[in-house]
């Protein structure tokens, strides 16, 4: 087996295949939501176990699906 072949020897590259990518992102930060509520619940066991750093990892888990979402949904428009 060789790890290197001649440009004369290789197959062409294949067609992108096109995704959906939004439902697996949707149910990403649906995930984030669940976990921010729960840990809304019982913030003050949380917080007063020195964990209040939970909240603002969902809240920045929430906010780049969303980003990821919109850049997805941009690139899907054209």
């Amino acid at each position: 087996m060789r790890l290197f072949l001649k440009d004369s020897e290789r197959r062409p590259d294949p067609a992108p295949v096109k995704t959906d990518d939004r439902k697996p992102m949707l149910i990403g930060i649906g995930l984030w939501i669940v976990a921010l509520v729960v840990i809304l619940v019982f913030l003050g066991p949380i917080t007063d176990a020195g964990h209040g750093w939970l909240v603002w990892t969902c809240v920045v888990g929430v906010a780049l699906g969303l980003l990821g979402l919109l850049y997805s949904w941009r690139r899907r428009r054209r």
